[in-house]
């Protein structure tokens, strides 16, 4: 209600102030809160795939050198998974 006020008072004291730059104003306005509400998201997203990086790069490790000593996909799938499970269950 205050702001409604505010616009209302801005708009008849000001030559030139009409409907139109009210509009551009909240569109300004909703324009920078989507913005930071996307820039949060982002940053989130960011620090969660980050976070389960960190989380499996031992399991990733795992399997990498099961991989190379047996040639097998199977067997270091297996050994990602027990790994992982492991880590996920510690943290």
């Amino acid at each position: 209600m205050p702001f409604e006020i505010f616009l209302s008072v801005l708009a008849q004291s000001v030559p030139g102030f009409g409907p139109l730059a009210i509009t551009q104003i909240l569109t300004g306005i909703a324009d920078l809160f989507g913005g930071i509400v996307l820039l949060v998201i982002g940053v989130l997203i960011i620090i969660l795939l980050v976070s389960v990086a960190i989380v499996l790069l031992p399991a990733i490790i795992v399997a990498i050198v099961v991989w190379f000593l047996t040639g097998s996909f199977f067997y270091a799938g297996i050994a990602f998974l027990v790994v992982a499970l492991i880590s996920l269950v510690v943290v």
